[in-house]
């Protein structure tokens, strides 16, 4: 009996959807062909019927919400509209989210893999960086004019806001790693002239978070978008 319609690609972003939790979690090289297939619900041997390699997969694994309408956008609570015209401060908050940065599973991958990515092959590097630019393009369509070259502060703001949670998760204080993210979000948001969005009429900010004073080290900082 024949597979209905549609049944190979959802077994595709199946695989996809696996690998890329696992990965996250785990790690290129410390994940079997084995778990992924598992993980999809699906036997080993099935794995070459959709993929040439593992390095094959890895590529597709680092596509992302920039470049895939639909890999899932969002995290628990946070949404970002790529059609939006400040989706640029919504990007910003999304990748610096309290949400983001508990979910490892699904991770951006640009989050997750870079270290991976630097030690493989041309096809994962090519990958990582065509995602990176799409991310560079959709936060440069909402700067605002600052004097500065867009593109440039596009890059900038692109690799804060990866760099940041990158080295927040890194982090054993949890309150340092919350304080680091709002840090981060705060100089990004500033950069791209979002800062001053949102403010009341008494001129306080309703949405940039403000630097945690030195004193707030001992408790933890909750960020959400």
């Amino acid at each position: 009996m024949p597979y209905p319609a549609g049944h190979r690609p959802a077994v595709k972003k199946n695989i996809i959807d696996s690998a890329r939790k696992l990965f996250n979690r785990h790690g290129f090289e410390s994940v079997s062909l084995h778990q992924i297939m598992a993980g999809a619900g699906l036997t080993h041997g099935g794995f070459y019927s959709y993929f040439k390699s593992k390095s094959d997969l890895y590529a597709e694994v680092l596509g992302c919400f920039f470049t895939d309408p639909q890999w899932k956008s969002c995290w628990e609570g946070v949404h970002v509209d790529l059609s939006s015209t400040d989706v640029g401060s919504q990007v910003v908050r999304a990748y610096l989210s309290r949400q983001h940065f508990e979910d490892v599973e699904n991770s951006c991958p640009m989050v997750a893999l870079p270290t991976d990515v630097a030690r493989s092959g041309v096809s994962a590097r090519r990958a990582f960086e065509t995602v990176f630019k799409a991310m560079v393009s959709v936060l440069e369509r909402s700067l605002t004019q600052n004097g500065r070259r867009r593109g440039t502060t596009a890059q900038a703001i692109a690799a804060l806001s990866i760099g940041g949670m990158v080295v927040a998760r890194t982090m054993v204080d949890r309150a340092l790693a919350d304080e680091l993210r709002a840090a981060c979000m705060a100089v990004a948001l500033d950069l791209g002239g979002w800062d001053k969005k949102g403010k009341s009429k008494n001129g306080k900010s309703k949405q940039s978070p403000r630097l945690p004073a030195a004193a707030s080290r001992n408790r933890s900082a909750v960020l959400t978008v």
